[in-house]
């Protein structure tokens, strides 16, 4: 049984949005400052939020499982979630984060919204991902060498998707002086969908 580390962070609406982290090998937890960028966007858009760490990482038992174990993580934060009485569920993923998302929604599990920031295409395979239905923001950076910007373009024409694409402009991976701007185009993406 494994058990997942968790912060939710509840708002008044019914729309609740789950948000996960970078490659746990590479670092990554719940509380990187990207991850924290895009729940706060969501939070301020009057989302509740849900970050956790994957299995093994931080204080979620069990240990990493090569992307297999991780997609059983999101299914149940994404029950947990339907079990509070959610029914509008986004999913929103940085790096790995966004791989593992990618590979739920290709699946054809329930969500309200799908947001890449930074899919890692010159790091992961994205070959088995064959469709990514409600997926409307990918962002990156112009300098982003894990998720660059042609790779990720060939990734929407071969899905047959048109969602909004923004590049930031002298922004790698890590988003160092990228992430008020970052903060600012997710803000911005979510009010367009209020309308």
């Amino acid at each position: 049984m494994i058990e997942l580390e968790g912060v939710l962070n509840q708002n008044s609406s019914q729309k609740a949005v789950i948000v996960t982290h970078p490659h746990p090998s590479y670092g990554g937890d719940m509380d990187n400052p990207v991850v924290m960028a895009v729940a706060e966007a969501f939070f301020e858009k009057g989302f509740t939020t849900l970050r956790f760490n994957f299995r093994g990482t931080g204080n979620s038992t069990g240990a990493f499982d090569n992307g297999k174990g991780e997609q059983e993580d999101i299914r149940a934060a994404l029950d947990f979630l339907s079990d509070k009485g959610f029914h509008e569920i986004s999913l929103a993923g940085y790096s790995f984060g966004a791989r593992m998302n990618a590979a739920m929604v290709s699946q054809g599990c329930r969500i309200e919204d799908h947001i890449m920031v930074s899919p890692p295409a010159a790091f992961m395979s994205f070959d088995d991902i064959e469709k990514m239905p409600r997926t409307g923001l990918i962002v990156t950076g112009r300098n982003d060498e894990i998720a660059p910007p042609d790779l990720i373009v060939q990734l929407i024409k071969r899905w047959g998707i048109s969602p909004r694409f923004d590049i930031i402009e002298n922004c790698d991976h890590f988003y160092s002086g990228g992430l008020k701007k970052l903060k600012t185009i997710l803000t911005d993406y979510l009010s367009g969908k209020e309308r």
